[in-house]
């Protein structure tokens, strides 16, 4: 990079990604971003990986200077998100799954919004959602329903892990959202709807939203987390409760 301002920094969250660091990941999105004229950060905001993963990140980034290693306690995927804001330095953020379902590649399709008024620009899987199993289907279905007779009723698919925003944007949201605020110790890799917390309120204070469709297909190898049904079935009944406590904290002025 050239000068000491960067253009885009990269949030990946961590926790037990060992499987998928070891494919490879990681050189895919350095030689991603090897091609761009930008100037970039990327920000790995590990989670307290109990697997290999902070090792195998280290010896990247031995060779990799515009990569970073954020070491943080255990608090579930939004604090891993919430930590690498807080240490971004660029002008615009970008949260991405560190298996790559959707290719950083994807981002050449959010950032023209960028100049176009928008401060949140979200990557979108679409309606049908291709590549999930038919449990995983009906649950997406279920939740969009759900959540679209509540709130953020212009959008399709919150849940997409890849969002572009002006970091001063992100920051701004993080401060409001409430999900911190919980003193709930988070068990294993914690997902949440904080996503639905961080649209909501940027919906609240007019930032400009704008859903894109991007590439998504899941290529999560990693067999370190816990995917069982009853994993999936607690997060699927603590994003229908985070959507009711968003609701709940608007009603009660928590927002204001």
């Amino acid at each position: 990079m050239s000068g000491n301002h960067i253009y885009l920094s990269i949030i990946i969250p961590c926790y037990n990604e060992q499987q998928n660091l070891v494919s490879g990941v990681l050189n895919e999105i350095a030689q991603f971003l090897a091609e761009q004229k930008f100037t970039y950060e990327v920000i790995i905001s590990d989670d307290d990986s109990t697997d290999q993963s902070r090792e195998l990140v280290k010896n990247f980034i031995q060779d990799h200077p515009n990569f970073r290693l954020l070491e943080n306690q255990h608090g579930g995927k939004a604090y891993a998100l919430k930590y690498g804001l807080e240490a971004s330095q660029g002008e615009y953020v970008l949260f991405t799954d560190m298996d790559q379902s959707t290719p950083l590649s994807e981002v050449t399709k959010l950032l023209p919004y960028t100049q176009k008024g928008f401060q949140v620009i979200i990557g979108s899987r679409g309606k049908t959602r291709a590549d999930f199993n038919l449990l995983r289907k009906t649950a997406s279905t279920s939740f969009r329903i759900l959540r679209k007779s509540m709130l953020l009723k212009q959008i399709d698919d919150t849940q997409c892990g890849f969002k572009l925003a002006q970091t001063k944007t992100a920051q701004h949201l993080f401060k409001l959202m409430k999900i911190f605020d919980q003193s709930i110790k988070a068990n294993g890799w914690v997902v949440a709807a904080w996503d639905v917390e961080f649209l909501f309120l940027a919906e609240k204070y007019g930032y400009n939203i704008k859903e894109v469709p991007v590439k998504w297909s899941d290529r999560d190898v990693s067999t370190t987390k816990n995917r069982s049904f009853g994993k999936f079935a607690k997060e699927s009944w603590d994003m229908l409760q985070q959507i009711i406590r968003v609701k709940k904290n608007d009603a009660q002025g928590l927002y204001s």
